[in-house]
């Protein structure tokens, strides 16, 4: 039983759901915050767009009034998009880097002076194995994917002084319905990461497992699965190797147009 106070933002289903699930399970406290109404139909406890500053602000009360701190901020809302960079248009690149990279910005703004004011907590940003590694037709995701792993890294070195410590987790496919938030115009890439998604063994909630034990483990970067950890490791240790299987899937998804 650990007793923290975490808010957990995309948490009405997926990853999120799943990440309310474990972190209740071992006593936490969570709140649970997303898009949707708040209420009893959506188990939702706060609604929070994490692309508004007011919704971040109205967080950060909602938190300070309930508990008077906060132990552990995930920052999980995202959405999925990609498409090969003569094909996906700049809206699309100026939509996902909203949700996905200013979305976590904005959460980190808002909560870091009271983690520093505690002098305590953890920032935990979902990022995705498109952070290490990068594969082809999936610019626009894989920029902001590692923007996020900078963004971690940044704020663990900004706030060690402070007793805060900072944890992105880069899993690769796994079920889940964040498909239903795909958007693009390049539609090869999205049957072919709709294909991957459908055919992977894993759950969230195999991920979550693995977040919390890489969190009890203190690991800055948390690679939850092993298709993951196979292949960053491939781009650490052979790179010649690495970039030939991503070319040859670059070929592939040419060959699908």
């Amino acid at each position: 039983m650990t007793n923290q106070r975490v808010l957990v933002t995309g948490a009405a289903s997926g990853l999120g759901a799943a990440l309310v699930a474990a972190f209740e399970s071992r006593g936490d406290l969570v709140m649970r915050t997303d898009r949707v109404p708040a209420g009893s139909a959506t188990g939702i406890d706060l609604t929070l767009d994490v692309t508004s500053d007011e919704d971040w602000a109205s967080a950060l009360a909602n938190v300070e009034r309930a508990w008077g701190g906060l132990d552990v901020l995930v920052n999980n809302a995202g959405v999925a998009g990609g498409g090969r960079l003569d094909v996906a248009t700049l809206d699309e690149w100026q939509w996902i880097t909203e949700v996905n990279l200013f979305g976590m910005v904005r959460g980190i703004r808002e909560f870091v002076p009271l983690f520093k004011r505690q002098r305590s907590g953890q920032i935990v940003n979902v990022a995705s194995l498109a952070g290490l590694v990068h594969p082809a037709g999936m610019g626009s995701y894989n920029a902001v994917k590692a923007a996020v792993v900078a963004l971690t890294e940044t704020a663990g070195h900004e706030l060690a002084s402070y007793g805060v410590s900072a944890h992105v987790v880069c899993p690769s496919y796994f079920r889940t319905n964040l498909m239903a938030s795909m958007r693009g115009s390049d539609e090869a890439v999205g049957a072919v990461v709709a294909q991957l998604v459908e055919r992977s063994p894993l759950t969230a909630d195999d991920i979550a497992a693995e977040v919390l034990a890489g969190l009890d483990r203190g690991e800055e970067v948390i690679v939850p699965d092993q298709p993951a950890r196979d292949a960053w490791a491939l781009k650490q240790a052979d790179r010649p190797a690495y970039d030939a299987v991503m070319r040859a899937q670059a070929a592939k998804l040419e060959a699908m147009s």
